[in-house]
């Protein structure tokens, strides 16, 4: 997504010198999306406490504590499957 012309003065990429701005690569076996749209719970991707974790965040889901994964890996581990 980008901002749109009309608005590029508040594009923070315009304001600041963001000589290193890299932008992350979604992981093609996240199963983020049906999560959020209830179509899976977290247990159910494949990545879920195996190489996503909340140090190391595969989707958006588990980047906060307040995602789906996140709260399910929090409050749920041993008593999930």
């Amino acid at each position: 997504l980008k901002i749109k012309d009309a608005y590029a003065e508040f594009d923070v990429e315009n304001c600041f010198e963001l000589s290193d701005v890299s932008h992350a690569q979604e992981n093609n076996a996240c199963e983020c999306g049906a999560i959020l749209c209830g179509m899976k719970k977290p247990f159910e991707c494949a990545l879920f406490e195996k190489v996503c974790t909340p140090e190391n965040p595969m989707g958006a889901c588990m980047v906060s504590s307040e995602g789906a994964c996140a709260a399910y890996y929090a409050y749920s581990r041993g008593q999930i499957k």
